[in-house]
């Protein structure tokens, strides 16, 4: 036994060494303490019951989540755009670590997965009564549409919207820097004709997914960030946000100014798909939507995340190794996986660079989530 444990413990993570530790000790009390009866136990006998007590020993000091090691891949040690990755498991965060000068107090830019926050605020509101439904028309909010010669913009739904299928105006990169620069951008994308007929072509537009903000502002009389530190911040304990707006004085709804935390705080979110809204165990987004958001009832594909991913309500969706995988997705490489079979959240932050934010992004998704993946329990 010398041998082996000598030749295998270099294998072993600190906190396996730590429990193995913990278990040796404890063996020696019981079995110090333990009058086996001589005479009539035979050696067969005894070493069963060692093996059992060792089994029950090893049940007992099983953390019950995964031991996660990633930071000796080639892939994580030489990435320089890799600023943070937190994993939890069966609600305790099992794996946290940050790079390149970053630290668990650094705000990060999240640019798109500022969608995947407003989805969860749009929930709110529908439960709270401020907006009718997912399917309410946003002429509602935006009377100038009724006025507009093209009257399929009447019928465009806030899920359309949300689903990157109203077939509104979308600045693209060409046009990014202008748009940011409009006095009235929620005024302007409602004026440009539209590229594709509503609810029928999944067409990504930041540009329409501001409206949310616009909505959700104009629907609860409260600011996006207001509403948010009241219903969904406040609640998960998150304090420390910083959110952008724009031109037009509404909080940034897509991502291109951001709401920015810390990498923990966004796992706290993602946690929120795993357990129906709740919260230690207190309720903070309706149920209901959680259930449209894990399984929603109108999809689209979509042509980046993981390859063959839909897109609904500001989430992606994907089967990873046969298993369902609800993430949030934004420019660069920031993520948060939702793996309820594995009951895991994992939320990454990278660099926003956009010399490589489609490489690192990639990379991510290729190279070093199946790492972390296939260590979860």
């Amino acid at each position: 036994m010398a041998y082996v444990r000598h030749r295998w413990s270099a294998y072993f993570c600190p906190a396996i060494q730590t429990n193995i530790l913990k278990m040796k000790n404890l063996t020696n009390q019981i079995v110090t303490r333990t009058n086996f009866p001589r005479q009539n136990t035979k050696p067969g006998q005894l070493i069963m019951k060692i093996a059992l007590l060792l089994f029950f020993l090893t049940a007992f000091l099983s953390t019950g989540h995964a031991q996660i090691r990633i930071d000796t891949s080639a892939y994580v040690k030489d990435n320089k755009q890799l600023y943070s990755v937190v994993v939890s498991q069966n609600d305790k965060v099992v794996f946290s670590r940050y790079f390149n000068g970053k630290t668990d107090t650094t705000l990060y830019n999240n640019q798109s997965l500022t969608k995947s926050v407003m989805s969860l605020l749009m929930g709110i509101a529908i439960d709270k009564g401020y907006i009718p439904s997912v399917d309410e028309k946003i002429v509602k909010y935006f009377p100038q549409l009724s006025e507009d010669t093209d009257k399929r913009k009447q019928n465009i739904t806030i899920r359309q919207v949300m689903n990157q299928a109203s077939g509104l105006w979308h600045e693209d990169v060409r046009n990014m820097r202008q748009y940011l620069t409009l006095q009235d951008p929620t005024g302007y994308v409602l004026k440009q004709p539209l590229v594709s007929e509503p609810g029928k072509v999944f067409y990504y537009s930041n540009a329409g997914t501001h409206l949310l903000s616009a909505i959700l502002t104009k629907a609860t009389g409260m600011t996006t960030l207001e509403f948010a530190q009241k219903y969904l911040f406040g609640p998960l304990g998150i304090q420390h946000v910083h959110w952008g707006k724009m031109n037009d004085g509404y909080y940034d709804g897509c991502g291109l100014y951001s709401v920015e935390m810390t990498t923990a705080d966004m796992n706290k979110i993602g946690s929120l798909l795993l357990h129906k809204g709740h919260y230690n165990g207190k309720p903070v987004v309706p149920k209901k939507w959680i259930a449209e958001l894990l399984n929603p009832s109108i999809f689209y594909n979509t042509p980046w995340g993981f390859e063959g991913s839909t897109y609904a309500l500001c989430f992606y969706h994907y089967n990873y190794d046969g298993m369902p995988v609800t993430y949030g997705l934004g420019w660069g490489g920031q993520f948060v996986f939702v793996i309820p079979a594995k009951k895991a959240v994992i939320s990454v932050n990278e660099s926003i660079d956009n010399a490589t934010a489609i490489k690192s992004s990639n990379l991510f998704l290729e190279k070093i989530f199946p790492v972390i993946y296939q260590q979860l329990n």
